[in-house]
């Protein structure tokens, strides 16, 4: 089957960088052209000399500097006030830190990809790039210092490129490495985190809270200002690398890396197989997968999009026992002792009731952008 654009995604690259008529995604003027790239560098106080990659693959998806713009002073409500316009479908990257819960949904991240917050005391960064499907959370702390991030209007290999405050320097989402400015070569560490439905996290975490709609800025949450872009045969908007056609380019991964292997599960297997135990760079994991979860790039109302799914992935070694696991209805169980697990890697009954798993830091993204990246990557096949 040939592959065919989405008339959606030409309408957002004629919208966004033509116009600039998605308003509701940024404001402001196009920006001028610097000789010999692709966007304007006037803006910037980025040390343009000290890079990791030539200029000229950085291309300009449009907006200036924080055109979209991030949620620096993010609020949040309780569960039972974001239940009056959250569906239970509805995606939410899940970040808990010493039993501090929160839902961060992508109907608000879609529009500002980047939240700096503080969660359990420890600084991080929840970042969100639609045209590559990537949910990431960093620490930002780096080398004693705390940064806080911004967007650049700039995309590398077809993914947000973003920036700290502190230093102006360029930072590339999906790996989270410096690329350009005076920090290049510099990394900043993962920290786990999940996408999961509203209605897991409602029903997990209680008394956990979710990013408020009051975010200081006017945008139309709850609606895909990226309608039909994760298609499977769609092509990725400006992306002008290689293909490693192994898979299809918009087919979703979960990916975990460990001790210099990188392994991509893909989700049209894990949708078959829903429970793999496997073993990446000599670490033991077990990736968990679960319907029940709403696509952000679907439809143009998020809650109506169709049910793409989502994994988690988790440490199988508990008390120094290797379990092994299968899927069993909506529910996981394990071998060993027969104890019945959830998607978040807690039991819930059997001998191991109340029991939970190490999180394992994963990455749920597009093969194209992972492929990129990561071009030695094992994909796993039952």
């Amino acid at each position: 089957m040939q592959r065919r654009s989405i008339p959606a995604a030409l309408v957002l690259l004629v919208a966004v960088v033509a116009a600039g008529a998605l308003t509701g995604i940024w404001d402001g003027p196009r920006p001028a052209l610097a000789q010999g790239t692709s966007f304007d560098t006037s803006e910037w106080k980025t040390n343009f000399k000290k890079t990791s990659i030539p200029l000229n693959e950085i291309r300009s998806g449009g907006p200036p500097k924080d055109g979209i713009p991030p949620i620096d002073r993010p609020k949040f409500e309780p569960v039972t006030g974001a239940d009056k316009w959250l569906k239970p479908l509805e995606p939410v990257v899940l970040f808990e830190q010493s039993g501090d819960a929160r839902a961060y949904p992508l109907q608000i991240l879609i529009w500002h990809e980047i939240v700096n917050d503080t969660v359990g005391g420890i600084p991080i960064t929840v970042t969100f790039c639609p045209l590559c499907n990537t949910s990431i959370t960093y620490d930002r702390r780096l080398e004693g210092k705390v940064y806080d991030f911004g967007t650049t209007g700039k995309l590398y290999r077809s993914a947000l490129v973003m920036y700290d405050r502190q230093t102006e320097t360029w930072w590339w989402q999906v790996s989270g490495e410096a690329i350009v400015g005076d920090l290049v070569g510099k990394r900043l560490t993962v920290l786990p985190s999940q996408i999961i439905s509203w209605d897991t996290f409602r029903h997990a975490y209680p008394a956990g809270k979710a990013l408020s709609r009051d975010t200081g800025h006017t945008r139309s949450y709850g609606n895909n200002p990226y309608v039909g872009y994760d298609d499977i045969n769609s092509s990725p908007f400006l992306y002008a690398g290689a293909h490693d056609r192994r898979l299809k380019p918009m087919e979703r991964v979960v990916t975990v890396s460990a001790a210099g292997e990188d392994t991509a599960y893909p989700f049209s297997v894990l949708e078959k197989v829903l429970v793999v135990n496997d073993v990446v760079g000599g670490v033991p994991i077990v990736v968990f997968f679960q319907k029940g979860v709403a696509s952000a790039l679907d439809a143009s109302a998020i809650a109506s999009s169709r049910d793409i799914g989502a994994a988690g992935v988790f440490s199988p070694v508990l008390n120094g026992r290797r379990l092994t696991f299968r899927g069993r209805g909506e529910s996981f169980v394990d071998a060993q002792t027969q104890s019945v697990w959830t998607i978040l890697g807690v039991s819930t009954a059997g001998p191991l009731a109340g029991k939970r798993l190490g999180r394992v830091v994963h990455g749920n993204h597009f093969w194209f952008s992972w492929a990129s990246y990561k071009p030695r990557t094992r994909i796993y096949q039952p």
